[in-house]
């Protein structure tokens, strides 16, 4: 069911296998699907809701009416509210208020930190709903100020949208909401139509056709990042129970098919109980088809020589999720230098941080830790310097300057400072 691996007898490369690339037939298909509503606009993404979510629509925005009338268990809105009041918590810590520097000599330096003047947030629809990441997106946006957020989710095929959806929406103070989903969301976000207004941004996760569609529009729009399918990766001693090990591989695993559910131990006994676990666990849940194949394709149990040997395949694998099931968590971090979020101790599963602690979700997959960061605040915001110069300080300045602009051989750029200098040419 999952495969089973020993770094003494194979290497971390060898056992590493990630698909990052859109086939050439997605590729195609996504740059049709954004030719077409750069063309025809909202006439395009109506049709093309209708070919690939079955809903005839009359209108692409979600109205006032439609949120008043989505109805949400009151127990679970409390535990999005709170789950919301844990996320921007979090995310306020994380603002940048520029700075400025006043030197001695006139000289005056600094930094303006603006927010983004309009974002796209997509959430998926299909074959779950995913209010966490309506929360998880829009409120580090409202955090850094975002005047406008539109977001867009596929419809149900009676046109209407997830009250889940609806209800996470409303908690995070969206106004616009449009109901198109896949590649024609993104194309709709990134060059606007009648009912779109053109973004600045595009967040949120999505499907391979959606991943390719924020690849292709990059350089129009900004996005978060390139997505790709979940990952867990659990470094583990003899310290852990295998029953809550098998728990968190299956956690991911639910996602879809794609997900990497893998485990990495110096315990080849730990490994044993693990691999009876989840044999045992995955026959009694509603995605049991799904993680299988998750299981099957993608899954690992990776036996390492000790904690060190397993330390650095992490650092090779850098894993979106990385739990660390070991005695001393907070020691071993320090060691951990590529991981999206990191999962302290045995009772800190990933889903409470997918749903309710307050950092974000939305993390760098395939390997990508290895560069980038979660999504924050800085994500919606952007930065400009300023520079200010009196006469005096210009002077002071003006020897270096000519001389490190003639080295490149730009002389206008050495002749614009001495033109400031009264008797110097």
């Amino acid at each position: 069911m999952i495969k089973r691996y020993e770094l003494s007898r194979i290497g971390i490369d060898e056992i590493l296998s990630r698909d990052k690339a859109a086939s050439a037939d997605v590729e195609a298909v996504v740059a049709g699907i954004i030719a077409d509503v750069r063309k025809n606009k909202d006439a395009a993404l109506k049709a093309l809701t209708a070919k690939f979510d079955g809903a005839v629509l009359s209108s692409l925005l979600v109205t006032d009416r439609e949120r008043a009338e989505a109805a949400v268990a009151p127990g679970l809105l409390d535990v999005m509210k709170r789950a919301a009041e844990n996320i921007r918590a979090f995310h306020e810590r994380q603002l940048n208020r520029g700075f400025v520097m006043f030197r001695e000599d006139g000289v005056v330096l600094g930094q303006r930190v603006t927010p983004l003047a309009r974002v796209g947030v997509y959430v998926p629809g299909g074959t779950a709903s995913y209010p966490s990441s309506v929360l998880m997106n829009v409120i580090p946006a409202q955090v850094a100020g975002v005047p406008e957020i539109i977001l867009a989710t596929p419809p149900r095929k009676d046109g209407t949208v997830d009250p889940l959806i609806l209800a996470a929406a409303g908690i995070a103070g969206v106004t616009t909401m449009v109901k198109a989903g896949g590649a024609q969301a993104i194309a709709a976000l990134a060059y606007g139509t009648e009912s779109v207004p053109k973004v600045c941004k595009i967040t949120g996760p999505g499907n391979i056709f959606v991943a390719e569609a924020k690849r292709q529009v990059f350089g129009e729009v900004d996005i978060d990042m390139m997505a790709g399918p979940s990952e867990i990766l659990i470094l583990a001693d003899e310290s852990a129970d295998p029953v809550r090990l098998a728990a968190d591989l299956l956690s991911q695993a639910e996602h879809d098919k794609m997900a990497a559910p893998v485990l990495v131990t110096p315990s080849a006994d730990l490994a044993d109980a693990v691999e009876k676990e989840l044999a045992r666990q995955v026959a009694l849940l509603p995605r049991e088809g799904i993680c299988r194949a998750a299981l099957a394709d993608k899954g690992k149990i990776i036996i390492s020589g000790d904690m060190d040997e397993a330390v650095a395949a992490a650092n090779a694998i850098a894993p979106e999720h990385l739990t660390l099931a070991v005695k001393a968590p907070f020691d071993l971090m320090g060691r951990i230098q590529n991981a999206g979020s990191i999962f302290l101790g045995h009772d800190t599963p990933v889903a409470v941080g997918d749903y309710f602690a307050g950092p974000n979700h939305v993390l760098p997959t395939s390997g990508a830790a290895r560069f980038a960061s979660p999504l924050s605040v800085d994500d919606f915001v952007k930065k400009s310097q300023f520079i200010s110069y009196t006469p005096q300080a210009l002077a002071e300045a003006a020897e270096d300057v000519t001389a490190f602009a003639r080295a490149e051989g730009f002389e206008a750029h050495a002749r614009s400072v001495l033109a400031r200098l009264p008797g110097r040419e």
